[in-house]
């Protein structure tokens, strides 16, 4: 009993992530600091449930009866009579052949059933959604489709290994609150785990190994163990071993109790020792969670309930069983299916609570911890160039990239200089500059320059996880994305991303499926999909498009991007594919623009079907000629009215109609409206016969199914032009060739079109669009996705690079900029850097107060049922972690520029605490398309109290001010204004202000005074402003500024904010 008993609590103490106490990061540490009571709950509270359930059946107990008959047998011995002839021993044989229940086996078998189903659906760390039907055979739900795509982790979220990687920390006294000994594990110098669009290849792979440098140190009281993660060909089982001697054999008088306690044998969760150190245990963990992809279960209750009722009717309710019983015997047997189903609901209730809270934290919308411009310097007012050149750390990244240090001067042109004159940043219009490199005043300062902010930015660029960029993105850009492209990673036959449970397919699918449901609702109503893939994963990327495009026109394009191709087992591989999901409502598509030497012509005058007069009457009127050229386009003709042949001579001018050699009339194949913006393709032809025919050019090159142009080879027109740019090729990039990218977008959008890419990788998409734009004048944009550290090693580079000069060689540019390239450049690039999924983890604070502590202790809420077992099963971890820095603090909104979290540096895997950009965060959450961010303005202010001698002493008095606001640069009150216009057309007005009164009366009073007088002073309370909605931290008075006939009402962001934040978009 003890036995079974024990080894379903191991069980739920892992499900419950209860069973490695010494862990402090991440989710770890917030069920760390619950684990006693939920080890308590269990324990007594919980499991004792069971015997209680079977309490009524204690008289009938088996073990009781068969004493008490023993008891009985022995006396009538020692009477010297025969038991079997007394009525006593009649009576317990009788009970014990009829009524007799063996409540330890009854528990045991309950506790082997919770054991087992539980077992079953739990595997290192994640649950599995099978559905079992029998014993080898499990069930998938189906609807009637013709055909069912179906997968192992359907219903779960993929959460990328990436997340895992840092910040291991562990206890080696964790119920030790003055002196826990905390161990943390921190990676220096840390190329980031795979993120690019092929995961590692073979022999490249990253390990862990301990750092050459100041490998051990103590800090703060905490011991700091550094790694490094970059190849290595050595493995890490092996790694691990060096790491553990060289740790444990540290010589340091300071390190002596630490390396004593590393060096004992660790402890199972089950209280079992282990032959290995608990230093080893936990570096074996650490290498160990960037192995596996992880999952989130998008509905565990639910899943789990209607497993368990099916477990239960099919493995443990048998009917034969209960068939020919008594009716005790068959109560007893319902009591124990009860039970069952009584305690496994009550621990789903809390696995769901577990799973479901860290499923709210997934899909919350991540904070935005830092925004940077980066703006062609010809979009910046010349009085800013001054500041500018002297800003030393923008020179030292043009010589870097730009290499301006090398650009001389002639009598047009001034060259670089040092001080760099602000001349030369006139000179030269397409260099980048970067905000990062400024003083927040400064960039203030230049953003509030723009008016239209929003309309200037071309390129927007996230450097986050892609599921959490696009559902930050779901209500700026729903409906609006015309092209999204992308090249996502893919398991190689060289190189397969390591799955759990060999999930290798089915943990891809989740990835890619997760990804494109978002990704699919910003997309307009005629705008494609463009997913490059290779030969591994492309029979299965097709199922899953047609799943989620099922009304698309669907072409796979074979691409050749490899000259020697790659070896299979009997095929030497050379090409890759493109998937087109082509919408319904997209009129045609482009191929590749032709040379004008390679155009060729045919007839503007249609045939065959439907090319009759009558068919398109607005397509019939004369074109007049003149020698070879053609000099204007006349009126469409009547309907009466009948040339009678296809050229008419007219002083000196020829009118040329439609009519074929047979003086049919037909028509042009384009309408007298549009036949203007084709002209540049026109040409007059004379036939051998003397009749004048309107030719039309065929510029574009047709797109055909297999793409063979050497310019889509990928090692010439990718990684060798990332080389010439300067930048390093890092084995785990591979670059499309930027061709193939410029072909495939061009064939699906236009010239205005937006353009999305969430697996950027070396930003070859961002290059394209550029070109593209370059190339026939368009204003595109193009929003990029990457969460590698080459995002600004490679991604921002590489286009500051670009937007500075077309062509490279060796890093250098090739040829600067023309002035037409300068004005068809990017204006403005924003780089947006997200919260991390580890990061709202690691921010998380649980904390009871003392009022729900007192509420818990009540005699009342105590057993089962009440209100502690209800609000422990179902609502802990929601309650006692509002307020958490990750989870919106509202109180910390007095101060909205000292919001801080501890996030992930870029570029590294070290942490830091950071300002979050709550104004940039609030703009996507409500989705508005920015048109200015005023600079930030500081304000003193003065009080009084009207004196009025009618009012009762105790009355108040109205609060004014004296000498209304006054500019101050350390004033106390600061505010900040954006403007915009939501998605459904609205005019609205945000305002960020600090609230240095609290939440003190007096305070309130005051700052709402400075408020109304700030929004009078900047005229937003007159009609004129044409303000729709408008909204402002903190309550406030502003309705009461309103004019009689105003139109805009007020709401306060705090409450959008939270509903926004926590809002079921990007599920």
């Amino acid at each position: 009993m003890t036995q079974r008993f024990d080894q379903l609590v191991s069980l739920l103490k892992e499900l419950f992530q209860l069973d490695q106490p010494d862990l402090d990061f991440g989710f770890y540490r917030v069920m760390h600091a619950k684990s006693a009571e939920v080890t308590q709950f269990l324990e007594r509270d919980l499991l004792p449930q069971v015997k209680a359930a079977f309490a009524q059946y204690q008289p009938a107990d088996k073990a009781a009866i068969e004493k008490e008959l023993a008891q009985a047998i022995e006396q009538a011995r020692g009477l010297g009579a025969d038991p079997e002839t007394l009525p006593k021993v009649k009576e317990l044989r009788a009970r014990l052949a009829e009524d007799a229940v063996d409540l330890d086996a009854l528990e045991a078998e309950v506790y082997d059933q919770l054991y087992s189903f539980f077992r079953r659906y739990y595997s290192e760390g994640d649950f599995l959604s099978k559905r079992v039907y029998k014993p080898g055979v499990y069930a998938i739900p189906y609807e009637g489709e013709e055909v069912k795509l179906h997968w192992a982790n359907a219903d779960q979220y993929y959460i990328k290994t990436s997340e895992y990687l840092r910040d291991y920390a562990f206890r080696l006294r964790p119920d030790d609150a003055m002196n826990p000994m905390r161990v943390h594990f921190r990676l220096v110098d840390a190329a980031e785990g795979e993120h690019g669009n092929v995961k590692e290849a073979a022999g490249k792979e990253r390990r862990f190994r301990l750092a050459s440098e100041s490998p051990v140190s103590l800090e703060n009281g905490e011991l700091v163990l550094r790694f490094t993660y970059e190849a290595d060909p050595v493995k890490q089982k092996d790694l691990n071993a060096a790491a553990e001697q060289a740790i444990l054999r540290t010589h340091d008088a300071a390190l002596t109790e630490w390396l004593h306690e590393l060096g004992r044998k660790h402890l199972r969760g089950d209280g079992t020792e282990s032959e290995a150190t608990r230093l080893r245990v936990h570096l074996d963990r650490y290498s160990a969670r960037n192995t596996f992809d992880y999952f989130i279960h998008k509905d565990l209750g639910g899943f789990l309930r209607r497993e368990l009722d099916f477990y239960i009717k099919n493995e443990v309710m048998h009917l034969d069983d209960v068939e020919h019983e008594t009716a005790p015997r068959a109560e007893q047997y319902l009591s124990k299916l009860k039970v069952i189903r009584s305690i496994a609901g009550k621990i789903i209730d809390f696995l769901a609570q577990l799973e479901d809270f860290q499923k709210k934290l997934w899909l919350k919308k991540k904070f935005v911890v830092e925004t940077s411009w980066c703006i062609r310097v010809g979009c910046i007012p010349e009085e800013f160039y001054a500041e500018i050149a002297a800003n030393e750390a923008q020179l030292e990244e043009w010589v870097r990239l730009c290499a301006i240090d090398e650009i001389e001067g002639n009598l047009t042109t001034p060259g670089y200089s040092v001080p760099l004159k602000p001349d030369f940043l006139k000179a030269m219009p397409t260099l980048v500059v970067d905000t990062r490199h400024f003083e927040p005043g400064f960039a203030n300062r230049l953003l509030a320059s723009f008016a239209g902010l929003g309309d200037s930015t071309d390129v927007i660029l996230f450097h986050s996880e892609n599921f959490q960029a696009l559902s930050i993105m779901q209500r700026s850009y729903a409906g609006a994305i015309k092209c999204v492209y992308i090249d996502p990673p893919y398991n190689s036959k060289t190189s397969e991303i390591a799955y759990k449970n060999s999930y290798r397919d089915s943990s891809w699918l989740s990835l890619i499926d997760g990804r494109l449901a978002l990704s699919r609702r910003l997309s307009t109503n005629d705008g494609s999909h463009i997913v490059a893939i290779d030969e591994n994963e492309q029979e299965l990327l097709g199922q899953l498009l047609n799943l989620h495009f099922p009304i698309h026109e669907k072409i796979c394009v074979a691409v050749i991007h490899n000259k020697k191709g790659i070896q299979g087992e009997y095929f030497s591989h050379n090409h890759e594919y493109a998937y087109f999901c082509i919408a319904p409502g997209l009129p045609q598509t482009r191929g590749a623009i032709l040379p004008e030497a390679e155009w060729e012509y045919t007839n503007l005058r249609k045939w065959g079907r439907e090319s009759e007069r009558a068919t398109a009457r607005n397509c019939f009127y004369p074109i007049f000629v003149e020698g070879r050229a053609i000099v204007g386009f006349g009126d469409v003709c009547p309907d009466e009215f009948r040339p009678g042949a296809s050229n008419i001579a007219d002083a000196g001018r020829i009118a040329v109609y439609p009519v074929d050699a047979g003086g049919v009339e037909r028509k042009w194949r384009y309408a007298r409206g549009s036949v203007g913006a084709i002209r540049h393709l026109l040409r007059v032809h004379v036939t051998v016969t003397g009749e004048v025919q309107i030719q039309k050019a065929v510029e574009e090159r047709p797109i055909k199914t297999v793409w063979d142009d050497p310019r889509y080879i990928a090692g010439d027109y990718g990684t060798k032009w990332l080389t010439d740019l300067g930048l390093k090729v890092r084995d785990d990039l591979y670059p499309k060739s930027v061709h193939v990218v410029e072909d495939s977008v061009r064939a699906v959008s236009d010239l205005n079109s937006m353009i999305l890419d969430y697996f950027a990788g070396s930003g070859t998409t961002g290059h394209a669009v550029i070109n593209l734009n370059r190339e026939d004048g368009g204003r595109r944009k193009v929003m990029l996705v990457e969460m590698g550290d080459y995002f600004d090693s490679v991604l921002l580079p590489r286009l500051k690079k670009v937007t500075f000069a077309p062509e490279w060689k060796d890093g250098k540019p090739k040829r600067l900029a023309t002035p037409e390239d300068a004005e068809r450049s990017p204006r403005i690039m924003k780089a947006v850097r997200l919260e991390s999924y580890e990061d709202t983890l690691n921010n998380l604070d649980a904390r009871r107060t003392e009022d729900q502590e007192g509420l818990l202790a009540l005699p009342v809420a105590q057993g089962p049922g009440k209100l502690r077992e209800d609000y422990l099963l179902r609502y802990m971890l929601d309650v006692e972690t509002r307020g958490s820095r990750s989870l919106l603090n509202v109180a910390a909104l007095t101060e909205p520029t000292a919001y801080r979290l501890k996030v992930k540096r870029p570029g590294s895997d070290e942490t830091r605490d950071v300002n979050v950009d709550l104004l940039e965060t609030f703009n996507w959450l409500i989705g508005l398309r920015v048109q200015r961010i005023a600079a930030q303005q500081t304000f003193t202010a003065q009080f009084i109290r009207d004196n009025d001698p009618d009012l009762p002493e105790d009355a108040p008095r109205r609060l004014r001010l004296t000498g209304g606001l006054l500019e101050d640069p350390v004033g106390p009150w600061r505010f900040r204004g954006v403007t915009g216009t939501l998605p459904d057309g609205r005019q609205t007005l945000v305002v960020w202000r600090n609230r240095p009164g609290d939440e003190s009366p007096e305070g309130i009073e005051q700052d709402n005074l400075v408020l109304d007088e700030w929004f009078t002073r900047e005229c937003y309370a007159r009609k004129e402003s044409r303000l729709d909605l408008i909204y402002v931290n903190g309550g406030n008075n502003l309705e009461n500024l309103k004019a009689p006939d105003g139109l805009w009402t007020v709401r306060t962001i705090e409450e959008e904010f939270f509903q926004l934040m926590f809002g079921a978009e990007g599920a």
